[in-house]
Order: C-alpha cells, then structure tokens, then sequence
C-alpha cells in the first residue's frame, strides 16, 4: 500500500512538472511572458514593436511652464518609446501661431498628428490640409464637438460639459451656495463649456470671473477684489492646476473662508488636497491623452485601428479629493498624474 501511495506521489511530480514546462512553453510565445516581454523594452527604453520610424508631431495651445502639458507629453514620450515613433512636440497659446506651428509638422511631411482645438475656427483649414496630405490626425483635451466634423479620427479628453456637470454636483454636495468660475484664457471653447456645465447643475449662483491667465499677480488680484466685494462667495472654482494656489493666496488675503476647488491635478494640488487647503480637483488624466493619441495614430498605421465610433474617448472627469491624496501623490511627483 505504502509502495502504491509512493508511486501516485512521482507520477503526480511528473506530471506536474510536465505541465509547468507546457505553460511555460505556451507563455513564451505569447500571453503573459510576451506581454511582460514587451514592457520590459518598453521601460528599458527600447521599442516593443518592428513596425517603421514613423513621426509622430503633437501641437497644442499650451503657453510656456504650463505643467499639464508637461504630462500630457510624459505620456505622450512613454508610447512613442513603446511604438517605435520619433516624437516632435511644438505650442502656442496664440491659434494663429499654433495653427502655423501644425502647417509646419505638414510640410515637413510627418506620419501623423496630435492637435487640441481651444479655438476651432483656427485650425480647421489647416486640419483638413494635414487630411487633404494624406496624414491622419487625432484630436486632443478641447474640441470634441468639432473633431468629426473636422475630419479627425478620433478624440481623446474629457467631455467639458459634463465634466462642469460633475463640478456643479460636487458643490451641491459641499452645500455651497455662491461660486465663482475663473476662466483664465478668453476664447477658449472648453473653459465656457465647464463653467456652464457647473452652472447648469449647481444649484446655488454661479458667477464667471475672467482673468489675464498669463499674468498671475492680475489673477491673484481680481479673485481677491471679487472675495473683498462679495463675502457670500463660498467656492472658487479654477480652471487649472496652476491657478489653485493663487486663489488659494488670493482667499488669504481676502481674508474670505470659501473653498477652493480646481479642474486638473499636479503634485501641488495633490497636496493641497491632502492637507486641506483645497476641496476637490477634476482630473482629466492628461497622461493618458498623450499616451493613448500615439497609441492610436500607431494603430491606424499599423492596422487600420480607430477608436470612439465617431464618439470622444472620455479620459475624465474624475472628482478627488482628500481622501484620494495620499495615493496620488507619487504619481503627481513622477509626473503620470
């Protein structure tokens, strides 16, 4: 009997072992192992594909130390070391300036394009360009309404609106009862959609305030006047990552006590979360734009790939807050969040 249990207990070994040696062969092939394959060249900073050098160039309306776009370009960086994909990057705040830039990346002939739509109606002639050579273009962050009929394949960012939506929601939530709006770029599409979409949810009085965006001591100053006139101010709503701590600075001063909340998310909202001194942000997951817009333009030349059906691939909106924080912290400091 002994003999018997001892003869079932190698038998089982073997074929144990035989089966560990056929997964192991099968993975080597594909499935996990290829995929960790695939990111360990990826992170080693090699790409994990064989597919042609193609170019890729991304413009966007961003001004100077602008920090979202600095992640949406990590992102942006990241996929192109995994696609193989020589990455080219240019900005402007001003559209005609941005839409030259786009003419540029069009005569030098690049493999595909990335391009936001603050101001559409400066950009859709040289759109249909890029289209007309032949070279494909994803839209990203703002104009998603204009996208299709631009003739884009896709667009990767948050719907505005409902992103001003979730905002709104949010300050009922906090029992506000009075918001300011802070719109720090006048003309841009997506900055009227948010404070529209709050406006259209919230239930208290929504106020928009417009600002000099590239002139912070003119922010800090006409938040401040508004708080000093307006004591029933209870929330201040920014547009951006940047714009929080002056409003944080200009509520100090006015010695007002509303909360400030923001669209957007970096290392020092992240911490002005986890310490208190902000409410809540709307992250749109910048990264991602970056990141999923190569991966996508990858797609179409390699096989045809398009994602949305004709719809927005959402990247946000999503609500944090202090509870959130801690967790975000790293990634905010890495520069992915």
């Amino acid at each position: 009997m002994a003999r018997v249990r001892r003869r079932g207990r190698v038998i089982g070994a073997v074929l144990a072992a035989a089966l560990g040696a056929s997964l192991a062969g099968c993975s080597s092939t594909g499935g996990l192992r290829a995929e960790q394959e695939r990111a360990a060249k990826a992170a080693g900073g090699k790409a994990a594909v064989n597919t042609p050098r193609w170019t890729f160039a991304m413009v966007t309306h961003s001004g100077d130390g602008d920090t979202f776009w600095d992640i949406v370009q990590n992102g942006a960086q990241q996929a192109a070391v995994k696609d193989n994909i020589k990455f080219v990057y240019g900005h402007d705040k001003e559209a005609q300036r941005q839409s030259q830039l786009v003419q540029s990346y069009i005569d030098q002939k690049v493999d595909g394009l990335i391009v936001s739509l603050a101001k559409p109606n400066a950009m859709k002639d040289v759109v249909a360009k890029a289209r007309k050579a032949g070279i494909p273009v994803i839209t990203v962050n703002s104009g998603a309404e204009e996208s299709k009929a631009f003739g884009a394949l896709s667009h990767i960012g948050q719907d505005e609106t409902v992103a001003g939506e979730a905002v709104g929601e949010e300050l009922n939530k906090r029992d506000r009862k009075k918001a300011l709006c802070v719109l720090h770029e006048q003309g841009n599409v997506g900055h009227e959609q948010r404070c529209d979409g709050a406006e259209k949810t919230f239930k208290g009085d929504l106020q928009k305030l417009y600002v000099e965006g590239t002139n912070m001591p003119d922010v800090q100053s006409s938040i401040e006047s508004k708080l000093q006139s307006d004591s029933a101010i209870d929330a201040v709503v920014t547009l951006g990552a940047p714009f929080a701590p002056t409003a944080v600075k200009a509520r100090e001063q006015a010695g007002s006590k509303a909360e400030i909340d923001t669209f957007d998310l970096n290392a020092q909202v992240a911490t002005g979360l986890k310490d208190g001194t902000l409410g809540f942000a709307v992250d749109q997951q910048p990264y991602l734009q970056g990141y999923e817009a190569i991966d996508l333009l990858w797609l179409y030349k390699y096989n045809s790939d398009v994602l949305g059906g004709g719809k927005p691939v959402l990247t946000g909106p999503q609500v944090i807050t202090k509870k959130d924080a801690a967790a975000l912290q790293e990634y905010t400091k890495r520069g992915t969040r």
